[in-house]
């Protein structure tokens, strides 16, 4: 059974309570990272200014204490293998729905939540939040 490193440990304890849950339950089904929970103000600059965010300081769910976002991603990191990120999605949700929260966690990858990819302008396969 996978489990998470010190770093993602460090990142999960900045998010939110359910959201630490739902990753405590998902690692235990497959291996994933935790790349950024809380982010502050330099790191959300820089995000923006990357383009890895459409959103600058305080307006990125990351900068809420505790962060009402996350970013994952499948270990080992492969960042042309879509289709991992895809799979890890299918398991936070599923694991979101079975703890309560299918309802409040919204993945990057389908912001509508309409269960289709393709009508989505923005991809952030990464990032889930607390859609509250």
């Amino acid at each position: 059974m996978a489990r998470f490193g010190s770093s993602s440990m460090t990142r999960i304890a900045t998010c939110d309570a359910r959201l630490q849950e739902v990753l405590h339950r998902a690692i235990e089904v497959v291996d994933f990272t935790v790349l950024c929970g809380h982010r502050g103000k330099i790191a959300q600059g820089r995000a923006f200014f990357t383009k890895k965010s459409k959103a600058r300081w305080g307006q990125s769910k990351h900068n809420s204490t505790p962060s009402q976002a996350v970013d994952i991603a499948p270990w080992p990191i492969d960042w042309e293998d879509t289709e991992a990120f895809v799979y890890l999605a299918g398991i936070i949700r599923a694991v979101s729905h079975d703890l309560g929260y299918g309802d409040i966690i919204r993945w990057g990858g389908d912001w509508d939540q309409d269960e289709r990819m393709r009508d989505e302008r923005f991809r952030d396969y990464p990032h889930f939040e607390i859609k509250e």
